[in-house]
């Protein structure tokens, strides 16, 4: 008798751990309620910035896209399936419409994926061109390394994709996590 009731014991301990928990973590609200309000305004200040920049590249790249195609992508990117020009308006595309929502903070993370990516291209094409021109230590002729200035917007395109848009967005999630840990996790 006394054996069936640990057994029954155990056997609801077990029908416990098998069912999902769900866990919920607040993250990174202040617990007197402020926010850093010049810290967002910051936040969203860069993100309206760096989009402008962003479509000026993307315009620069649909005004000649036949020549944008034949002497960077079809000479630098040959390992690219298809016409040189699809991959020219998808690069000036994403350079337009991805700035979009990433200054509007809506799809921010896919948006700043999809601008992290074109300058990921943009560097590669940078160092195939004139290589690394004595990085870090060297100084060029035109003060600026030419890979540089696609570096930082690929480092500022994966802060905004870690991060995402800050408070100042149009859709902006709340600073709540779900996460469902694993049977026998606790």
């Amino acid at each position: 008798m006394a054996d069936s009731g640990r057994f029954n014991s155990q056997d609801s301990d077990s029908s416990k751990s098998n069912q999902t928990q769900k866990v919920e973590v607040v993250v990174a609200n202040p617990s007197n309620g402020e926010v850093n309000i010049l810290g967002e305004l910051s936040i969203f200040i860069l993100r309206v910035g760096f989009s402008l920049f962003m479509i000026h590249h993307g315009l620069e790249k649909l005004q000649d896209p036949q020549g944008f195609a034949e002497f960077v992508v079809g000479k630098y990117f040959a390992f690219l399936p298809g016409d040189p020009i699809i991959w020219t308006f998808a690069a000036g595309i994403t350079q337009i419409v991805c700035p979009l929502g990433l200054a509007l903070g809506v799809f921010t993370r896919l948006c700043s994926l999809g601008l992290l990516n074109t300058m990921l291209f943009a560097i590669y094409f940078h160092l195939r061109d004139t290589g690394l021109e004595g990085f870090p230590i060297a100084v060029v002729d035109g003060h600026n390394y030419a890979f540089e200035l696609s570096a930082i917007y690929a480092f500022i395109s994966l802060y905004f994709l870690c991060a995402g848009p800050g408070r100042l967005a149009a859709f902006r999630k709340a600073n709540k996590v779900t996460y469902y840990p694993k049977s026998g996790e606790n």
